[in-house]
């Protein structure tokens, strides 16, 4: 069997992956960058818990998916770009629009919250963007994270100590996934160090009975002129 032949049967099996209509729904509700438990995906394909595990891990073994573990989540995301372009391409050629991300947590801890050490929530995950924009970090949305030389010097401007965030014994900097939006913001050592950097200076005020934070107007004009981060 020739290069070509194996590329033909490796396309074919993919096809036959998406194909199930069942699948093919989870797939499109996976389109939006937001990530999702086996539960939502069930609902969104209308199918029972047993069923949608095994068409996860069809989906999982063909390479279109791939699963986050969050303490007692398992969460399911598309596994690229390539696979949302080709996604795209079919949903093109089918018309139709695409479900709609509708998250369901509770309205006080969408905008801002704490995430063990670390910032969370609508904040969080623009943080961590515009982080990523500015070349400050650099890696996989959900993989460990690397400090550019450029972040490490506007990060140190702002009186975070950098060497004594990398030379504690804990991970230093990934991607982990928000509950409420299904995308990453940043957690580990690096994500606390700029949590206590925006509450030093009162950029944010947490809430003592819960995890719930507000952005200060202070912390408004801060983000946005030091990050670009519009709230």
């Amino acid at each position: 069997m020739d290069v070509d032949d194996r590329a033909d049967l490796d396309a074919a099996g993919i096809a036959q992956a998406i194909a199930d209509p069942a699948r093919a729904r989870m797939l499109y509700a996976l389109m939006d960058g937001h990530a999702r438990t086996g539960t939502e995906l069930a609902a969104v394909a209308d199918v029972g818990a047993s069923t949608a595990s095994a068409h996860l891990a069809r989906l999982k073994a063909a390479g279109l998916t791939q699963v986050e573990v969050q303490g007692r989540h398992r969460y399911h995301r598309l596994a690229g770009a390539e696979v949302a372009q080709v996604l795209e391409g079919l949903a093109v050629l089918a018309g139709g629009p695409r479900p709609v991300f509708a998250p369901r947590t509770p309205s006080r801890l969408r905008p801002a919250r704490t995430c063990y050490d670390h910032l969370a929530g609508e904040l969080g995950v623009r943080l961590h963007d515009r982080l990523q924009a500015l070349g400050y970090i650099a890696g996989g949305d959900t993989g460990d994270y690397a400090l550019t030389a450029a972040g490490a010097e506007a990060l140190a401007a702002l009186g975070v100590d950098v060497e004594a965030t990398r030379r504690l014994r804990r991970r230093f900097a990934y991607g982990c996934l928000d509950w409420s939006e299904r995308r990453p913001h940043l957690g580990g050592a690096l994500g606390a160090a700029v949590l206590k950097l925006a509450l030093a200076r009162g950029w944010v005020s947490q809430d003592l009975d819960s995890r719930a934070a507000s952005v200060t107007d202070r912390g408004r004009r801060e983000l946005r002129a030091r990050f670009g981060v519009e709230l």
